[in-house]
């Protein structure tokens, strides 16, 4: 089964659907959704059987309104998830997938000059699938620890509190395992003195995804707009891809490819930084009915540029070990 999207551009399309059931209490956003009825939705969210259904992207809406729209959540939920790949998201690598689910990673980076940063939540936080071709992320600031320093210092940091996914098309693995989708992220210059870029940046982002049999690659690259400070910062392009393998019933080891370049700023203009993640996530593992837990764990590690001791440290960081926790329903 293959979902076509038909309309606006990406960004259009997701500030229209947001609109559209807002103003009327309608989860019917200005795009046409056309999907073939292949067989019944069975199953709960995210599952790992291939689920198939007709719905435009408001979903099933029997009880009208804003009252039938919160009632026929889940099953909207289902359906969106029935028409593209049951992977598992990645360590670092932000999948093209939607998503229902609570997220907490953990970072303990080491850096090059002996410094270490302990990172809680990492941006990560509440997803929700509010239409069949539309995710919402809304994340958490994050909270930073910095030490091995003569002055140890704690606070947050800038916060990318706004995602928002379009999922542009897909294909579950029954009718061809691909997908394609655009993300937008706003980060807000919320971070204490030490910790923030004093600056707004907006990051669109493509993201795809193909695979074969067990195996499948997801990827993303994304550009930060910073709207401030821009001839300090620059202009940052960050490509991940990330190959993963779905081993037995409950294993998913992946190796991932972590790459920024900074396309100007007086600070890191010109520069590439690549850092590998070796990793493994086991999941899904039921709790309750539809609500499941997943784990993970890798080694981030990185392999370009050679290390300089400047203000703004290229790589960020030698090495991190990195753990992520999440109940999706």
């Amino acid at each position: 089964m293959r979902t076509y999207l038909l309309g606006t551009a990406a960004a259009l399309a997701v500030f229209g659907s947001a609109t559209a059931w807002a103003d009327d209490g309608a989860a019917a956003p200005p795009i046409v959704n056309l999907q073939v009825a292949d067989a019944t939705p069975a199953g709960g969210a995210d599952s790992d059987t291939p689920l198939i259904a007709a719905q435009d992207m408001g979903g099933s809406d029997a009880g009208g309104g804003v009252v039938g729209y919160f009632d026929n959540w889940f099953p909207r939920v289902e359906e969106a998830q029935a028409s593209q790949p049951h992977w598992m998201t990645p360590l670092v690598t932000v999948t093209p997938r939607l998503e229902e689910e609570y997220r907490y990673d953990q970072y303990w980076e080491q850096r090059g000059n002996g410094s270490a940063l302990d990172i809680s939540d990492s941006g990560k936080g509440l997803e929700l699938i509010p239409t069949e071709t539309n995710e919402v992320l809304i994340n958490p600031p994050a909270w930073q620890n910095k030490e091995k320093v003569a002055h140890p210092i704690s606070g947050w940091l800038d916060d990318q509190f706004l995602v928002v996914k379009q999922r542009l098309l897909s294909a579950n693995e029954e009718s061809g395992n691909y997908i394609v989708t655009t993300f937008l992220g706003i980060t807000a210059p919320s971070g204490n003195t030490n910790f923030t870029n004093k600056a707004w940046i907006v990051t669109p982002t493509l993201a795809g995804g193909m695979g074969w049999g067990d195996f499948d690659i997801q990827a993303t690259t994304g550009v930060a707009f910073p709207f401030r400070n821009q001839s300090t910062l620059g202009t940052s392009i960050a490509t991940n891809v990330a190959f993963q393998y779905h081993l037995y019933e409950y294993l998913w080891p992946e190796f991932e490819v972590n790459h920024t370049y900074w396309a100007d700023g007086n600070e890191r203009g010109g520069k590439n930084q690549v850092l590998l993640t070796p990793g493994i996530i086991f999941g899904r593992f039921v709790i309750a009915g539809r609500v499941k837990f997943i784990v993970g764990g890798g080694y981030q590690f990185a392999v370009s540029p050679k290390y300089a001791d400047t203000s703004e440290q290229t790589p960020a960081y030698n090495r991190s070990w990195i753990l992520t926790t999440r109940v999706t329903f």
